[in-house]
This record gives structure tokens, C-alpha cells and sequence, in this order.
């Protein structure tokens, strides 16, 4: 027999049992994750010590980098996956924060709205991209824990 003519085994004829949910979009995500700087650097025209100066730059240098390195993940992790890497933007974001600072420090030009407009440029660039993959603990996480059955061989 031929290969047009040859028998189709029952594993080419049946769709797959379980298909894969497929990640949904979420652009108004990404969109705030690109957005997430430009707003803590315009406080920093408010004045010295003012809360609403301090708290959007603390809070974007904590998380903002991070955050649009990792996110937005497939909607099938479970909570507890959503949870560690939300816990590891932060750390990631310290650390872009501190090269970027020195990087600044070493050409002699390290400013408060050059330093934070320099880490939203790179969340604006980062954010549209696919997300960096997870370690690989996240990535068990993200696999449904149902038992395939196995059809007749």
C-alpha cells in the first residue's frame, strides 16, 4: 500500500482527549506594565518628601521591571505559581535597579528622573514582549496534574 491508501491508526483519526487551554490575551496588562514608569517619574516634580513623590517610585522600582519581565504568565498557573512570581519580580527589579544605577554612577550622570526615566524605557520595551520564562518549580506549576488515559495500541 501506498502512503495515501495506508490505514489510519486510531491515534491519527481521534482528536487529542484533553486539549490545551490556550493562554488568554491580556492587553490592558501589558498595557499598565508599559505605562507603569512614566507616572513615577512625573512625581518626581512634586516636592522633597511629599507621599505622593516617594510612594509610586518605591513602588515602581520595587516591582515595575520585574513585573514586566514575568508577566503576564498563561492564565493556567495555579495561585500559589502566581504568588512566586510575583515574589520573584521583586528581587528582579532590585537588581535592574541597582545595575542601572550604576551604570549611571560610573558615567557620572546618576539623576533621580534619569534613573527612573532609563528603567521606563525598559519596562515600555519589555512589557509587549512574551514573558521570560519561569524557573522551573513555576513551570511544573503551570501543567495540569490529570492523568492522560491511554487509548488501545
Amino acid at each position: 500500500m501506498d502512503q495515501h491508501t495506508a490505514p489510519q491508526t486510531p491515534l491519527q483519526t481521534q482528536p487529542h482527549p484533553h486539549p490545551q487551554p490556550q493562554p488568554r490575551p491580556r492587553p490592558w496588562l501589558r498595557a499598565g506594565l508599559a505605562l507603569s514608569g512614566w507616572p513615577a517619574l512625573a512625581a518626581t516634580a512634586l516636592p522633597d518628601g511629599e507621599p505622593l513623590r516617594w510612594i509610586p517610585i518605591v513602588l515602581f522600582v520595587t516591582l515595575g521591571p520585574g513585573c514586566a519581565l514575568l508577566l503576564p504568565l498563561p492564565g493556567s498557573l495555579r495561585p500559589a505559581a502566581r504568588l512566586e512570581a510575583l515574589a520573584l519580580a521583586a528581587p528582579l527589579s532590585l537588581s535592574l535597579a541597582t545595575l542601572t544605577a550604576t551604570a549611571l554612577f560610573l558615567v557620572a550622570g546618576f539623576s533621580a528622573p534619569l534613573f527612573l526615566g532609563s528603567l521606563a524605557v525598559f519596562c515600555t520595551v519589555v512589557a509587549p514582549l512574551p514573558a521570560v520564562p519561569l524557573p522551573a518549580a513555576t513551570r511544573g506549576a503551570a501543567e495540569r496534574t490529570k492523568p492522560v488515559p491511554e487509548g488501545p495500541i
